[in-house]
């Protein structure tokens, strides 16, 4: 289901926001998902009850920081977004896994 939102949410962003362009929009809020990269230097790479908020490099305070400002600049908005709704559904994920939202 996790995974399946982190696709359903950003097409459904584009065809309700950016509904003249919405191909484009999902794809680049699609390509957020790239963020997840940072989860290579992790071992393992993938563990189902880890929370990847505060965890991996690229889900931690500073470059969350960075995406929110994105979204308030044209030319970055639609990834700010994107990476916004990643780090959302993440946190969601945290906190129903966990029961934390930050580690």
């Amino acid at each position: 289901m996790h995974i399946f939102l982190h696709f359903a949410i950003p097409l459904l962003v584009a065809l309700l926001f950016f509904r003249k362009q919405w191909q484009k929009a999902f794809i680049i809020m699609i390509l957020a998902m790239l963020i997840d990269i940072d989860h290579l230097l992790a071992a393992p790479i993938y563990d189902a009850s880890r929370c990847s908020i505060g965890f991996h490099p690229l889900h931690t305070i500073i470059p969350i920081t960075a995406y929110f400002l994105m979204c308030f600049f044209k030319k970055t908005r639609l990834i700010g977004i994107g990476l916004m709704i990643h780090i959302i559904l993440d946190s969601i994920d945290c906190q129903m896994t966990n029961g934390v939202w930050w580690v």
